[in-house]
Protein backbone atom coordinates (compact mmCIF):
# COMPACT_ATOMS: atom_id res chain seq x y z
CA UNK A 1 0.00 0.00 0.00
CA UNK A 2 1.64 3.57 -1.11
CA UNK A 3 0.25 6.28 1.26
CA UNK A 4 1.05 9.67 0.80
CA UNK A 5 1.24 12.36 3.18
CA UNK A 6 1.50 16.37 2.86
CA UNK A 7 0.38 19.67 4.29
CA UNK A 8 -2.10 22.05 2.53
CA UNK A 9 -0.68 25.41 1.56
CA UNK A 10 -1.96 28.66 -0.19
CA UNK A 11 -1.31 27.33 -3.55
CA UNK A 12 -3.64 24.29 -3.34
CA UNK A 13 -5.85 22.96 -5.06
CA UNK A 14 -5.04 25.52 -7.38
CA UNK A 15 -2.87 28.94 -7.75
CA UNK A 16 -2.64 31.65 -10.29
CA UNK A 17 -0.16 31.57 -13.76
CA UNK A 18 2.73 33.39 -14.22
CA UNK A 19 0.33 34.51 -17.97
CA UNK A 20 -2.54 35.76 -17.44
CA UNK A 21 -5.07 34.71 -14.93
CA UNK A 22 -5.62 31.64 -15.57
CA UNK A 23 -5.37 29.06 -12.78
CA UNK A 24 -2.65 26.13 -12.45
CA UNK A 25 -3.28 22.70 -10.71
CA UNK A 26 -1.55 23.67 -7.12
CA UNK A 27 1.24 20.99 -5.86
CA UNK A 28 -0.87 18.28 -4.29
CA UNK A 29 -2.82 18.21 -7.34
CA UNK A 30 0.14 18.27 -9.96
CA UNK A 31 1.79 15.65 -7.89
CA UNK A 32 -1.53 13.18 -7.72
CA UNK A 33 -2.00 13.73 -11.68
CA UNK A 34 1.68 12.26 -12.10
CA UNK A 35 1.54 9.61 -9.70
CA UNK A 36 -0.99 7.00 -8.19
CA UNK A 37 -1.55 6.95 -4.14
CA UNK A 38 -3.85 4.17 -2.58
CA UNK A 39 -3.94 6.53 0.24
CA UNK A 40 -3.62 10.33 0.86
CA UNK A 41 -3.20 12.63 4.20
CA UNK A 42 -3.72 16.04 3.65
CA UNK A 43 -2.86 17.75 6.50
CA UNK A 44 -4.42 20.96 7.40
CA UNK A 45 -3.58 23.80 9.72
CA UNK A 46 -6.34 26.47 11.04
CA UNK A 47 -4.51 28.86 8.13
CA UNK A 48 -4.98 26.75 5.28
CA UNK A 49 -8.61 25.07 6.29
CA UNK A 50 -10.31 26.68 3.44
CA UNK A 51 -7.43 25.20 1.30
CA UNK A 52 -7.66 21.59 2.46
CA UNK A 53 -11.43 21.97 2.35
CA UNK A 54 -10.82 22.92 -1.51
CA UNK A 55 -8.33 20.59 -1.78
CA UNK A 56 -10.40 17.38 -0.44
CA UNK A 57 -13.03 18.57 -3.00
CA UNK A 58 -10.92 18.83 -6.23
CA UNK A 59 -9.70 15.02 -5.15
CA UNK A 60 -13.37 13.98 -4.07
CA UNK A 61 -13.64 10.17 -6.09
CA UNK A 62 -10.14 10.42 -7.49
CA UNK A 63 -8.46 8.75 -4.26
CA UNK A 64 -8.92 7.65 -0.69
CA UNK A 65 -8.19 10.95 1.44
CA UNK A 66 -7.60 11.06 5.22
CA UNK A 67 -7.78 15.03 6.51
CA UNK A 68 -6.14 15.39 9.70
CA UNK A 69 -6.49 18.83 11.19
CA UNK A 70 -4.05 19.87 13.54
CA UNK A 71 -4.55 22.94 16.16
CA UNK A 72 -0.95 24.63 14.63
CA UNK A 73 -1.86 28.67 15.32
CA UNK A 74 2.15 29.66 14.47
CA UNK A 75 3.31 27.18 11.27
CA UNK A 76 6.90 27.85 11.79
CA UNK A 77 7.34 26.61 15.38
CA UNK A 78 9.52 23.78 14.48
CA UNK A 79 8.79 22.03 17.91
CA UNK A 80 5.40 21.94 17.42
CA UNK A 81 5.35 20.82 14.09
CA UNK A 82 7.40 18.26 15.05
CA UNK A 83 5.16 17.13 17.82
CA UNK A 84 1.82 16.70 15.51
CA UNK A 85 4.00 15.11 12.74
CA UNK A 86 5.06 12.36 15.42
CA UNK A 87 2.06 11.35 16.06
CA UNK A 88 0.37 11.27 12.88
CA UNK A 89 2.87 9.10 11.63
CA UNK A 90 3.39 6.90 14.66
CA UNK A 91 -0.71 6.09 14.15
CA UNK A 92 -0.08 5.46 10.62
CA UNK A 93 2.67 2.94 11.04
CA UNK A 94 0.69 1.10 13.71
CA UNK A 95 -2.64 1.04 11.50
CA UNK A 96 -0.53 0.27 8.41
CA UNK A 97 2.78 -1.64 9.02
CA UNK A 98 4.47 -2.68 5.60
CA UNK A 99 3.36 -0.02 4.32
CA UNK A 100 5.26 2.52 1.37
CA UNK A 101 5.06 6.17 3.01
CA UNK A 102 5.57 9.12 0.89
CA UNK A 103 5.46 12.75 1.84
CA UNK A 104 5.90 15.53 -0.40
CA UNK A 105 7.12 18.57 0.63
CA UNK A 106 6.16 21.30 -2.11
CA UNK A 107 2.76 22.49 0.23
CA UNK A 108 3.20 24.53 3.62
CA UNK A 109 5.94 26.33 5.28
CA UNK A 110 9.63 26.13 5.09
CA UNK A 111 9.51 25.08 8.77
CA UNK A 112 7.22 22.13 7.72
CA UNK A 113 9.51 21.06 5.05
CA UNK A 114 12.66 20.81 7.39
CA UNK A 115 10.82 18.84 9.79
CA UNK A 116 9.76 16.56 7.52
CA UNK A 117 13.58 16.24 6.06
CA UNK A 118 14.69 15.50 9.96
CA UNK A 119 12.19 12.48 10.30
CA UNK A 120 12.88 11.30 7.33
CA UNK A 121 16.52 11.75 6.95
CA UNK A 122 16.85 10.20 10.22
CA UNK A 123 15.09 7.21 10.17
CA UNK A 124 12.62 8.53 12.61
CA UNK A 125 9.91 8.03 10.01
CA UNK A 126 10.82 5.33 6.94
CA UNK A 127 9.71 8.03 4.24
CA UNK A 128 10.24 8.74 1.06
CA UNK A 129 10.34 12.60 0.07
CA UNK A 130 8.63 13.78 -3.55
CA UNK A 131 9.92 17.07 -4.79
CA UNK A 132 7.36 18.55 -7.42
CA UNK A 133 9.10 20.81 -9.70
CA UNK A 134 6.93 24.45 -11.16
CA UNK A 135 5.53 23.68 -14.49
CA UNK A 136 8.33 26.41 -16.01
CA UNK A 137 11.28 24.19 -14.47
CA UNK A 138 10.13 21.15 -15.92
CA UNK A 139 12.47 19.57 -18.79
CA UNK A 140 12.82 16.17 -20.00
CA UNK A 141 15.79 15.54 -17.56
CA UNK A 142 14.13 16.87 -14.52
CA UNK A 143 10.23 15.30 -14.54
CA UNK A 144 7.33 17.20 -12.51
CA UNK A 145 7.82 14.64 -9.72
CA UNK A 146 11.36 13.39 -8.67
CA UNK A 147 11.80 11.18 -5.17
CA UNK A 148 15.23 12.96 -2.95
CA UNK A 149 17.07 9.89 -2.24
CA UNK A 150 18.36 11.42 1.51
CA UNK A 151 20.82 8.67 1.54
CA UNK A 152 23.24 9.89 -1.14
CA UNK A 153 26.59 11.11 -0.21
CA UNK A 154 25.38 14.61 -1.24
CA UNK A 155 23.54 14.59 1.95
CA UNK A 156 24.81 14.73 5.55
CA UNK A 157 23.72 12.07 8.48
CA UNK A 158 20.86 12.96 10.76
CA UNK A 159 21.32 10.93 13.95
CA UNK A 160 18.35 9.46 15.59
CA UNK A 161 17.17 10.98 18.93
CA UNK A 162 18.79 8.99 21.17
CA UNK A 163 21.91 9.04 19.29
CA UNK A 164 23.34 11.15 21.78
CA UNK A 165 26.63 10.19 23.12
CA UNK A 166 26.56 8.18 26.82
CA UNK A 167 29.01 8.24 29.78
CA UNK A 168 30.55 4.21 29.27
CA UNK A 169 29.75 1.59 31.68
CA UNK A 170 33.02 0.24 31.48
CA UNK A 171 36.28 2.22 30.39
CA UNK A 172 37.10 1.98 26.66
CA UNK A 173 40.30 1.13 25.20
CA UNK A 174 42.17 3.60 22.91
CA UNK A 175 41.94 3.02 19.27
CA UNK A 176 45.42 1.22 18.41
CA UNK A 177 44.63 -1.14 21.86
CA UNK A 178 41.07 -2.06 20.30
CA UNK A 179 42.34 -2.60 16.81
CA UNK A 180 45.34 -4.70 18.51
CA UNK A 181 42.56 -6.53 20.55
CA UNK A 182 40.52 -8.21 17.28
CA UNK A 183 43.83 -8.28 15.27
CA UNK A 184 42.68 -5.92 12.99
CA UNK A 185 45.02 -4.37 10.53
CA UNK A 186 44.08 -1.41 8.68
CA UNK A 187 46.70 0.25 6.14
CA UNK A 188 44.60 1.10 2.90
CA UNK A 189 43.11 4.92 3.07
CA UNK A 190 39.04 3.64 2.73
CA UNK A 191 39.59 1.51 5.52
CA UNK A 192 41.64 4.03 7.93
CA UNK A 193 38.34 6.29 6.56
CA UNK A 194 35.44 3.69 7.97
CA UNK A 195 37.61 2.95 10.96
CA UNK A 196 37.55 6.52 12.13
CA UNK A 197 33.87 7.10 11.08
CA UNK A 198 33.57 4.21 13.59
CA UNK A 199 35.18 5.81 16.20
CA UNK A 200 33.90 8.45 16.16
CA UNK A 201 30.09 6.93 16.31
CA UNK A 202 31.17 4.54 19.26
CA UNK A 203 30.44 6.13 21.89
CA UNK A 204 26.80 6.85 20.83
CA UNK A 205 23.70 4.63 21.06
CA UNK A 206 23.25 5.28 17.15
CA UNK A 207 22.64 1.88 15.02
CA UNK A 208 25.00 1.71 12.75
CA UNK A 209 24.67 0.04 9.01
CA UNK A 210 28.15 -1.21 7.77
CA UNK A 211 28.35 -1.37 4.02
CA UNK A 212 30.77 -4.27 2.16
CA UNK A 213 31.35 -7.17 0.07
CA UNK A 214 31.87 -10.64 1.46
CA UNK A 215 34.68 -11.00 3.01
CA UNK A 216 36.09 -7.48 3.90
CA UNK A 217 35.92 -7.47 7.78
CA UNK A 218 32.68 -6.27 8.72
CA UNK A 219 31.85 -8.23 11.97
CA UNK A 220 35.68 -7.03 12.78
CA UNK A 221 34.35 -3.51 12.42
CA UNK A 222 31.88 -4.07 14.35
CA UNK A 223 33.59 -5.71 16.94
CA UNK A 224 36.04 -2.67 16.91
CA UNK A 225 32.96 -0.66 17.38
CA UNK A 226 31.77 -2.75 20.36
CA UNK A 227 35.20 -2.15 21.78
CA UNK A 228 35.39 1.54 21.56
CA UNK A 229 31.59 2.02 23.02
CA UNK A 230 32.38 0.92 26.50
CA UNK A 231 29.75 -1.71 26.61
CA UNK A 232 30.71 -4.76 28.58
CA UNK A 233 33.41 -6.50 26.06
CA UNK A 234 31.81 -9.95 26.92
CA UNK A 235 28.32 -8.42 25.51
CA UNK A 236 28.91 -8.79 22.04
CA UNK A 237 26.04 -10.96 20.30
CA UNK A 238 26.63 -11.77 16.37
CA UNK A 239 24.22 -13.25 14.40
CA UNK A 240 24.24 -14.04 10.54
CA UNK A 241 20.14 -13.60 9.31
CA UNK A 242 20.60 -15.41 6.24
CA UNK A 243 21.43 -18.76 8.51
CA UNK A 244 18.04 -18.21 10.16
CA UNK A 245 15.23 -20.11 8.95
CA UNK A 246 12.38 -17.43 8.16
CA UNK A 247 10.09 -19.08 10.16
CA UNK A 248 11.98 -19.41 12.96
CA UNK A 249 13.12 -15.27 12.50
CA UNK A 250 11.12 -13.58 15.34
CA UNK A 251 12.03 -16.48 17.86
CA UNK A 252 15.12 -16.53 17.76
CA UNK A 253 15.79 -12.59 17.98
CA UNK A 254 13.35 -11.54 20.11
CA UNK A 255 12.43 -14.90 21.93
CA UNK A 256 9.45 -17.04 22.89
CA UNK A 257 7.52 -18.42 25.47
CA UNK A 258 6.48 -21.52 26.09
CA UNK A 259 3.28 -22.79 24.60
CA UNK A 260 3.32 -19.91 22.50
CA UNK A 261 3.32 -22.03 19.23
CA UNK A 262 3.37 -26.11 18.33
CA UNK A 263 7.36 -27.22 19.65
CA UNK A 264 7.51 -24.23 21.81
CA UNK A 265 8.42 -26.77 24.81
CA UNK A 266 10.17 -23.72 27.24
CA UNK A 267 10.60 -20.41 27.04
CA UNK A 268 13.51 -19.20 24.99
CA UNK A 269 15.58 -15.95 25.43
CA UNK A 270 16.17 -14.33 21.62
CA UNK A 271 19.33 -12.54 20.89
CA UNK A 272 17.95 -9.03 21.95
CA UNK A 273 17.84 -10.07 25.65
CA UNK A 274 20.82 -11.94 25.45
CA UNK A 275 22.84 -8.98 23.91
CA UNK A 276 21.88 -6.52 26.39
CA UNK A 277 23.89 -3.85 27.89
CA UNK A 278 25.69 -4.63 24.95
CA UNK A 279 25.65 -4.94 21.08
CA UNK A 280 23.79 -7.02 18.86
CA UNK A 281 25.33 -7.52 15.20
CA UNK A 282 22.83 -8.91 12.60
CA UNK A 283 25.20 -9.90 9.61
CA UNK A 284 23.25 -9.94 6.64
CA UNK A 285 20.60 -7.62 7.32
CA UNK A 286 19.02 -7.66 4.00
CA UNK A 287 17.84 -11.46 4.52
CA UNK A 288 15.74 -10.76 7.19
CA UNK A 289 12.39 -11.83 6.33
CA UNK A 290 9.92 -8.32 6.41
CA UNK A 291 7.90 -9.43 9.22
CA UNK A 292 10.82 -9.33 11.21
CA UNK A 293 12.49 -5.93 9.93
CA UNK A 294 9.03 -4.25 11.40
CA UNK A 295 9.45 -5.51 14.56
CA UNK A 296 12.94 -4.87 14.40
CA UNK A 297 11.39 -1.39 13.68
CA UNK A 298 10.22 -1.15 17.17
CA UNK A 299 13.22 -1.66 18.96
CA UNK A 300 15.10 0.78 16.87
CA UNK A 301 12.64 2.94 18.05
CA UNK A 302 12.04 2.69 21.68
CA UNK A 303 14.19 -0.41 22.62
CA UNK A 304 11.09 -2.59 23.00
CA UNK A 305 10.92 -6.35 22.63
CA UNK A 306 8.24 -8.50 22.84
CA UNK A 307 8.69 -12.10 22.66
CA UNK A 308 6.21 -14.12 20.78
CA UNK A 309 3.40 -15.54 23.11
CA UNK A 310 4.17 -12.49 25.94
CA UNK A 311 1.82 -10.32 26.80
CA UNK A 312 3.59 -6.94 27.00
CA UNK A 313 7.08 -5.79 25.77
CA UNK A 314 9.75 -5.18 27.42
CA UNK A 315 12.85 -2.70 27.65
CA UNK A 316 16.69 -3.77 25.99
CA UNK A 317 19.41 -1.81 26.20
CA UNK A 318 21.40 -2.70 23.13
CA UNK A 319 23.11 -0.73 20.57
CA UNK A 320 22.55 -2.50 16.68
CA UNK A 321 25.56 -2.65 14.56
CA UNK A 322 24.31 -4.78 11.65
CA UNK A 323 26.04 -5.31 7.65
CA UNK A 324 24.94 -6.07 4.22
CA UNK A 325 26.78 -6.92 0.82
CA UNK A 326 23.48 -6.23 -0.74
CA UNK A 327 22.21 -3.27 -2.82
CA UNK A 328 19.56 -2.34 -0.44
CA UNK A 329 18.16 0.80 -2.39
CA UNK A 330 17.40 -2.17 -5.32
CA UNK A 331 15.76 -4.25 -2.53
CA UNK A 332 13.85 -1.62 -1.69
CA UNK A 333 11.88 -1.05 -5.02
CA UNK A 334 11.89 -5.05 -5.21
CA UNK A 335 10.35 -5.05 -1.76
CA UNK A 336 12.43 -7.56 -0.25
CA UNK A 337 13.80 -5.12 2.28
CA UNK A 338 12.01 -2.89 4.30
CA UNK A 339 12.97 1.09 4.18
CA UNK A 340 11.86 1.77 7.55
CA UNK A 341 14.53 -1.00 8.50
CA UNK A 342 17.32 0.52 7.69
CA UNK A 343 20.16 2.10 9.84
CA UNK A 344 21.06 5.96 9.56
CA UNK A 345 25.03 6.24 10.16
CA UNK A 346 26.90 3.76 7.58
CA UNK A 347 30.38 2.80 7.28
CA UNK A 348 31.60 1.62 3.96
Amino acid sequence: MQILLTFTGFHDPYAKGLVGEDEQPGPILSLLQARGFDLVYLISSPNTERNTVATAAALKNTVELRVVSIPLQDPTDYGLILKHLRGITAGLIEEFPGSEYFVSVASGTPQMHACWVLLTASGEFPARILHIRPPRFVTAERPSVSEIDLNQAEFPIVRVRNAAIAAPETTAPDIQTALAEIELVADHPKMVSALQQAAALASSNAPILVLGATGTGKELLAKFIHRLSGRPRENFVAINCSAIPRDLAESILFGHKKGSFTGATSDQVGKFDQADKGTLFLDELGELPLQAQAKLLRVLQDGLVEPIGATKAHKVDVRIVAATNQNLGKAIRQKRVSRRSLLPSKCR
